[in-house]
């Protein structure tokens, strides 16, 4: 389950500190609850749980065992609800969203292991021949894919304007003050509504990734893992850099999960200024690619609003040296006469989470978690 809560309506955002100290209550209360009752006195198990904190609430992970989806989504509010009236100092907070989600795997299992005259069969061919035959005998009609397109176009136009930071003009709108610009001229731009249609998705991919991160971290966490030996299905942290995957681990995913936030809540806040680290520049290439793959799953991804993302990349982008993360050829390219002559910034995973400069925001928990790995792989090799 994810649960989106909420400060009071009226409450001013959580500083550092604060954030440090909601953090801490949730964990305690998630600690304290082993199950929930549901309804009918049904028990929901509480196996694991997430807790990332931004200025205005939180984004809780709740990993449950329930015997319904509906019975799991309920008990969940149920206790979260309970958990934040319990706790004082977060008595007036109010959760605005409680979804489940399955795991892909665990849902595959499950299907796997059912027992009945519905079970599907052991063999490939014959649950094909199955389903061949079950299915609809016709596709949805195109009256039915335009309405729902159309129906998610509408709600991320709504969803626009969430992206404070950014106005029309990051994603290529042309106004009637920029054309007194020689340099401008002809040039036509971005119609409106493209640009409207792609801040509305950058939203959108951020509620998807961010979502997909939590079961990122709880994947890594079961296993006991990193992303380079994970035989389980990952949604985003396989998209980084290859070159550093086995450094992947759950300390740092919960890291990069914090930066992530960390960035899309300045985009949201309309506090952002400029990227602040490698990490939120890796970071913003995941989430460009998850708004085109949301746009285009939607059939909404065409040139007009392509060119609008491509036009707020390259304004947000200050260079795409981080791209030299993904040519294994280039490993080690700043610290080379090269590297020194295009004055690329340092690029080891150490240096990930380390600002710019001192006028740029990264989170403390990312940075203190990449300085701990740092520190016990250098205590292990000491040891050794």
């Amino acid at each position: 389950m994810t649960v989106d809560t909420q400060t009071a309506e009226d409450s001013p955002e959580m500083d550092e500190l604060q954030r440090v100290g909601a953090i801490a209550l949730l964990e305690q209360g998630f600690d304290a609850v082993e199950g929930i009752e549901g309804p009918d006195g049904m028990k929901v198990d509480v196996v694991d749980s997430l807790v990332a904190v931004h200025p205005g609430g939180a984004l809780l992970k709740v990993f449950a065992h329930a015997p319904t989806l509906e019975i799991a989504e309920e008990a969940t509010r149920a206790l979260i609800e309970e958990l934040l009236e319990r706790t004082e100092l977060l008595a007036e907070w109010t959760v605005e969203k409680c979804e489940v989600q399955l795991h892909p795997e665990l849902a595959q299992e499950s299907l796997d292991a059912a027992t009945g005259p519905e079970a599907p069969a052991a063999d490939p061919a014959t649950r094909r021949a199955h389903l061949a035959q079950t299915a609809p005998t016709s596709p949805p009609s195109e009256a039915e894919i335009a309405a729902d397109s159309a129906k998610t176009r509408r709600q991320m136009l709504s969803l626009a304007p969430q992206l404070k930071a950014f106005g029309p003009q990051m994603f290529g709108v042309v106004t009637e003050e920029d054309r007194k610009d020689e340099e401008v001229g002809d040039y036509e731009g971005t119609a409106e509504e493209d640009a409207q249609l792609a801040a509305g998705a950058l939203i959108w991919a951020t509620d998807v990734m961010i979502d997909q991160l939590f079961m990122d971290v709880h994947t890594l966490t079961e296993g006991d893992t990193n992303v380079a030996e994970c035989e389980d299905v990952l949604w985003h942290l396989e998209d980084l850099p290859r070159r550093y995957a086995l450094r992947y681990d759950e300390q740092f995913a919960r890291g990069f999960l914090v930066t992530v936030i960390a960035m899309t809540t300045r985009f949201t806040q309309g506090t952002f200024i400029q990227l602040s680290c490698v990490a939120e520049e890796l970071a913003l290439r995941l989430l460009l690619n998850e708004a085109k793959v949301c746009l285009e799953t939607f059939g909404l991804l065409d040139d007009g609003v392509g060119q609008a993302l491509d036009c707020f990349a390259d304004l947000v982008y200050e260079d795409m040296d981080h791209e030299w993360l993904y040519d294994d050829a280039a490993d080690g390219i700043e610290d080379s006469p090269v590297g020194e002559m295009l004055r690329i910034a340092p690029m080891g995973l150490g240096d990930w989470f380390k600002s710019f400069n001192d006028g740029r925001y990264v989170h403390p928990y990312a940075m203190d978690t990449l300085a701990e790995a740092d520190d016990q792989v250098s205590g292990e090799q000491k040891f050794s």
